[in-house]
C-alpha cells in the first residue's frame, strides 16, 4: 500500500490547485480522478465548455455587432452544433494539456479510477480494468464536485429531454427549448440558445430569479431578455413532461401547455459522494450529497480529512473552488494559510454577463447604512459607441458616512472583467474620491467606473460633509 502526504480526490479548480500547493511545499501528494481525463467537471462539462459555448456562439451569430447591423445580422448563416463543438474540443484538449504538463513539472503523482473508502485513512481505487489499488495519506482532500440533479419523475433521453451535461452532445441545435430552472446555469444556457435565435422560454417555480444579486441589476437583465423575446414564466412549475412525436410537451401547475423541441432540466446540482462510502471514514453527506466544513479551514468533523470547491455548496465557483482547494491543502500539511480577503466577484456568464462584488443594496438597506449610488450605462461611453452597445449598466454603493465603496455590480459586455477594479477598490477601502480624481484609458468601458463615480460623488457633497463634521 502506498503512503502520501496528501491524498486528493478529483482534479477539478479545487482539487488541482490543491495538489500543486501541497506539492510546492515539497509533499507527495496522489490526485485521483474517476473521468477519463483531469480536468473535473469544471473542464469537461462545466465551467470551461459553457464558456467556450458561449464565446463561440456570441462569435458565430454576430451577436455582438447587431447593435450596427440590426437584429437579423449573422456571420454564420447556417450555425451547427458541430460549429460550436469544434471549437470545444480544441479548448478542452489545450486545458488538459496545460493541466497534465502542470502536474508534471510540480511531480504530483494521478491515476484514473474510482475512490472509496476503507478507513478514515486509506481509499481503495478501482480502475478501468478491474484493478484494485490501495493507498494512504495522512490528510485527505475531497473535490469531487457535483453532477446534475436528476429527479425521478423527469423523462431523460439524452435527446430532447436532457440535463446540463448533456446539452454539450446535443447532434443539432433545437428551434425551441424550454428550460426548468431559473438558476446560474439555466439562465446561463438559456440565455445563449437565445443568442442563437432559439425560441427559449424559462420556467421557475420561484416568483424571482438570482435573489442573491442587487434587484436593480436583475431587473435590467430581465428585460433585456424580454426585449429579445425570450419568455420568462416565473412562480410557475412543471408538473408533466411527455416525449411525443420528436417533440416535448410541458403541462404547468396553472394548466397551460407547452410544446417544444427540446427541454434542459437545470433545476440544481447533487454533491457527487454517493460513492465514496463517506461512513467509512466518519462522514456523511447532507440530503444534497455536500459536505460540511469548518469555512476557514474546510476540515470536516474528521480533522484529516477535508473538502472543498462544489461539493461544500455556496458559492460553488470556479475561482473560489481554486481558493478554497489552495487554503484545505496548506492546512492539511500544517503550512500557514491566511484567510482571503473579505470580497470576491461572482460571475455568471449569461448574455449578458452578470458580475457582482460587495454588498447589495438590499444588503446595504438591511443594515441601516446610510449610502448613496452612482451610475453608468454602457451608452454613456465612447467605447460602447465603438461597440454598439444600447445596453449595459455599472452601478456602484457608497457609505454616506466613509464614503467607502460598498458593492459593485455591473450587467453587460464584460462585466466579468470588469468587476476586478471594483473589487481591488473595496478590499483596499477605497473611496469615491477613487474614481473621481483617477484617470482611465479612454476609450474604454472601464471609464464607466469614472462616470459612476462622479455620479455618485456629486449627489454625496453636500450630505457627507454634514457626516465629516458629526
Amino acid at each position: 500500500m502506498d503512503q502520501f502526504d496528501l491524498l486528493v480526490v478529483g482534479s477539478g479548480p479545487a482539487g488541482r490547485r490543491g495538489a500543486i500547493q501541497a506539492a510546492k511545499l515539497g509533499k507527495k501528494v496522489l490526485v485521483i480522478e474517476q473521468g477519463k481525463r483531469v480536468g473535473g467537471v469544471s473542464v469537461h462539462t462545466g465551467t470551461i465548455p459553457s464558456k467556450t459555448l458561449r464565446e463561440t456562439a456570441l462569435n458565430l451569430s454576430g451577436w455582438r455587432e447587431r447593435g450596427f447591423y440590426g437584429r437579423a445580422y449573422r456571420v454564420k448563416q447556417e450555425i451547427s452544433a458541430e460549429d460550436l463543438r469544434r471549437r470545444l474540443l480544441i479548448t478542452l484538449d489545450h486545458e488538459v494539456e496545460v493541466l497534465e504538463h502542470q502536474f508534471a513539472r510540480n511531480r504530483v503523482q494521478h491515476i484514473r479510477g474510482k475512490a472509496s473508502f476503507v478507513d478514515p485513512q486509506t481509499m481503495q481505487v478501482v480502475k478501468d480494468d478491474g484493478e484494485v489499488v490501495t493507498v494512504s495519506a495522512a490528510s485527505i482532500l475531497l473535490a469531487v464536485g457535483t453532477k446534475p440533479f436528476r429527479p425521478d419523475y423527469m423523462p431523460f433521453d439524452n435527446k430532447t429531454v436532457l440535463d446540463s451535461d448533456e446539452l454539450l452532445e446535443i447532434a443539432e441545435l433545437p428551434r425551441s427549448m424550454v428550460v426548468i430552472g431559473a438558476g446560474v446555469i439555466g439562465i446561463e444556457y438559456a440565455t445563449i440558445f437565445s443568442a442563437l435565435d432559439t425560441q427559449v422560454t424559462l420556467i421557475d417555480p420561484k416568483s424571482t430569479m438570482l435573489d442573491f444579486i442587487d434587484k436593480e441589476i436583475v431587473e435590467d437583465f430581465i428585460y433585456q431578455l424580454r426585449d429579445r423575446n425570450m419568455k420568462l414564466l416565473l412562480g410557475q412549475k412543471a408538473e408533466k413532461v411527455i416525449r411525443q412525436n420528436g417533440k416535448v410537451e410541458l403541462t404547468l401547475d396553472n394548466g397551460r401547455r407547452l410544446m417544444t423541441d427540446m427541454v434542459l432540466f437545470a433545476a440544481g446540482r447533487m454533491g457527487a459522494t454517493d460513492t465514496l462510502n463517506l461512513p467509512a471514514a466518519g462522514l456523511e453527506a447532507d440530503a444534497r450529497g455536500r459536505l460540511s466544513v469548518n469555512p476557514e479551514t474546510f476540515a470536516t468533523k474528521v480533522p484529516h480529512i477535508f473538502a472543498a470547491g462544489d461539493v461544500v455548496g455556496f458559492p460553488s465557483l470556479a475561482s473560489t473552488s481554486m481558493e478554497q482547494g489552495r487554503i484545505a491543502a496548506r492546512v492539511a500539511v500544517g503550512a500557514i494559510a491566511k484567510e482571503p480577503p473579505k470580497y470576491f466577484p461572482y460571475g455568471i456568464y449569461a448574455v449578458p454577463e452578470i458580475s457582482t462584488c460587495g454588498l447589495t443594496e438590499e444588503e446595504v438597506k438591511e443594515r441601516h447604512i446610510p449610502y448613496e449610488c452612482g451610475i453608468a450605462r454602457f451608452r454613456e461611453t465612447s467605447r460602447g459607441h465603438i461597440m454598439g452597445l444600447d445596453t449595459g449598466l455599472l452601478k456602484m454603493i457608497f457609505s454616506l458616512k466613509t464614503r467607502r465603496l460598498l458593492g459593485v455590480h455591473i450587467v453587460g459586455e464584460g462585466a466579468t472583467e470588469l468587476v476586478h477594479i471594483g473589487q481591488a477598490v473595496l478590499n483596499l477601502k477605497g473611496t469615491v474620491e477613487y474614481f473621481v480624481e483617477n484617470t482611465f484609458n479612454y476609450p474604454t468601458l472601464a471609464e464607466a467606473y469614472k462616470i459612476a463615480g462622479l455620479d455618485a460623488w456629486n449627489r454625496m457633497g453636500d450630505i457627507s460633509r454634514r457626516f465629516e463634521r458629526l
